[in-house]
């Protein structure tokens, strides 16, 4: 929404730059689930290390039973370190992958993502998705997937054929036409009755 549709709407020019300025500082959904997903695990692994040493507080006299209960959960906390982490990158995936295909106009994210090939999508050092991009351009330049993402042709309803005077054939059924389609018919036929 741009400034000059806020002051049309009735605010006033410095509460339109207001609002304007509040959307350069708004996180997008995305990164928020992301952020929100990686601290709620990282709290489940602290609660459950808590446990572990509160256990091993209670078994201090058994010494040979000790080390190795140690080494065992030593290696528990380094597999859940590691779940952690593919935990996060899917979760970083995923969320640069509905970000691509929103800005990519999806009509449906749901099945666009599940025709979307990740094979050779990794996160680099930084955090960037690499490989993403040229996959979702991919989808939108199929002919059998472009159906799902929105385009900004031109579609012309409601020509009259040529030879035609009034038209003939069957009538344009308006109730399909988005509002937009609506108006350009509307102007292209003055004499059409709606």
């Amino acid at each position: 929404m741009k400034k000059e549709d806020l002051i049309a709407l009735g605010l006033s020019e410095e509460q339109a730059n207001k609002i304007i300025e509040g959307f350069g500082t708004m996180i997008p959904k995305s990164r928020f689930d992301e952020v929100n997903g990686e601290n709620k695990s990282l709290k489940e692994q602290l609660d459950d290390r808590d446990k572990q040493l509160k256990e091993l507080a209670k078994n201090e006299e058994a010494t040979e039973g000790l080390k190795s209960e140690i080494t065992r959960l030593q290696d528990e906390n380094k597999a859940t370190t590691e779940k952690h982490s593919a935990e996060v990158k899917q979760l970083k995936i995923n969320s640069a992958v509905e970000l691509a295909l929103t800005s990519a106009k999806s009509r449906n994210l749901t099945a666009t993502k599940a025709l979307l090939d990740l094979d050779g999508v990794e996160i680099d050092k930084d955090g960037s998705v690499i490989g993403l991009e040229d996959k979702v351009k991919a989808l939108v330049e199929n002919e059998e997937t472009k159906f799902m993402f929105a385009s900004d042709e031109t579609v012309i309803t409601g020509t009259i054929p040529g030879g035609q005077p009034s038209g003939g054939g069957d009538p344009v059924d308006t109730s399909k036409m988005t509002y937009s389609q609506l108006v350009a018919y509307q102007e292209a036929n003055p004499e059409a009755k709606i």
